[in-house]
């Protein structure tokens, strides 16, 4: 249903560096660069990070990503904490959620959470 979502940065180079990490651990990549807007995905872009251009203060975004497998799960934590990234919630099973959804949830520079989550 979303065909891409795009997140304004206070610092797109440091951001970009996190998402090259930790999507790169999900088999994404960069695949659009002009330097203050980067896209990344798969095939085509799909998540895409700008400057911080409009409104005022910081509201946090949670950003889920689709890992293949647990152990993608776990390099993309391995990713973030390699960036200094703070880990929210460690990888775990959530069956609260459905059986099977297992995920890490992190910080990215600009204090979002973001999440790589395999349903298998």
């Amino acid at each position: 249903m979303i065909d891409h979502i795009s997140i304004q940065c206070t610092d797109v180079p440091a951001s970009a560096e996190f998402y090259d990490a930790v999507l790169g651990a999900l088999g994404g990549r960069r695949i659009f660069d002009m330097g203050d807007v980067i896209g990344y995905g798969v095939d085509v872009p799909s998540f895409w990070l700008g400057p911080h251009s409009t409104g005022e203060g910081f509201r946090e975004t949670h950003l889920a990503f689709r890992a293949p497998s647990r152990d993608a799960v776990l390099a993309f934590r391995q990713s973030a904490v390699d960036l200094g990234a703070e880990v929210l919630h460690e990888p775990r099973e959530w069956p609260e959620y459905h059986p099977g959804y297992f995920s890490v949830f992190v910080r990215d520079p600009d204090g979002n959470n973001v999440e790589a989550v395999t349903h298998a």
